[in-house]
């Protein structure tokens, strides 16, 4: 994320995933659950900002002996400050929940609750700390979101905006992975390494790309844009743009592999498979 991008003003308004939205659910909550009112108001309501709200957030949950809630707040603030792109990536991020998953209700559900949606802000924090050369501190953040959410993502992984964890539970990101826009992974996705080879070792997933659950995807290689890996498959070779594959490891299912399915969500699979391996 450059320095210089500037949020995409279109979220900060009255969509789903905006500011005012998040704090209208928060205020009708607070309203229905009154033994709320007192954390709705710490957390969102008496925050000025999208930006403010996802620090207290980020704090409320990484904050421990080691580093205060206070302190963690303290170095969020400073990296939404260097990178507004942070924020912006956050607010496409809750967008892509509010899309992409039928059990979120609205804005409040996934901002408070959900860990995967939680473990890739905090991500995003971790990773501006890595670029600014603090590396002990980024690696601090990526222990603490691996104890707290199951959800194991190197600091300096490259992540794009509109991302969906759902469940979050057991994803494991590597340092060399990158992973393009609108991207949807269920639990327990390993974007890993093939051993103990040393530089530029882990997948380049493209834009669009939806990852079942269980699916592991390993080494330097690329999923093109569009794609779709099926839950449990293990895939070794590069993955074509628009193409499903399947199994262990990997075959090609079809091609295309149908219109925006990290957006739609659909796992299904063809009814004939190719008879060779990618």
């Amino acid at each position: 994320m450059s320095a210089a991008a500037k949020p995409d003003l279109k979220l900060v308004g009255t969509s789903p995933g905006g500011w005012e939205a998040l704090r209208a659910a928060a205020e009708a909550t607070a309203r229905a659950e009154p033994r709320l009112a007192s954390h709705l108001d710490a957390a969102i309501l008496s925050r000025k900002d999208f930006a403010g709200a996802l620090c207290v957030q980020i704090a409320r949950k990484l904050g421990d002996t080691d580093l205060p809630a206070m302190s963690v707040r303290e170095v969020c603030e400073e990296a939404v400050a260097a990178d507004p792109a942070i924020v912006s990536a956050a607010m496409a991020d809750l967008e892509a929940v509010l899309e992409r998953d039928p059990a979120s209700k609205g804005p409040l559900q996934p901002f408070l609750y959900f860990k995967g949606y939680q473990a890739l802000q905090a991500h995003r924090v971790a990773h501006w700390l890595w670029r600014e050369g603090r590396e002990v501190l980024a690696f601090h953040f990526q222990s603490r979101v691996s104890e707290l959410f199951q959800v194991d993502i190197h600091p300096a992984a490259r992540l794009g905006r509109g991302l969906f964890f759902d469940h979050g539970t057991g994803i494991v990101i590597g340092e060399t992975a990158v992973v393009g826009d609108d991207v949807s992974m269920l639990h327990a996705v390993t974007l890993g390494g093939t051993g103990a080879e040393r530089g530029d070792r882990h997948p380049k997933i493209g834009n669009g790309v939806l990852l079942g659950a269980g699916a592991k995807v390993l080494g330097n290689i690329t999923v093109g844009d569009e794609a779709k890996v099926a839950s449990g498959s293990v895939v070794l070779k590069p993955v074509p743009a628009r193409c499903t594959v399947a199994g262990v490891p990997a075959r090609l299912v079809n091609c295309p592999a149908g219109e925006a399915p990290a957006r739609t969500m659909d796992h299904t699979l063809a009814e004939v498979v190719y008879d060779f391996v990618i």
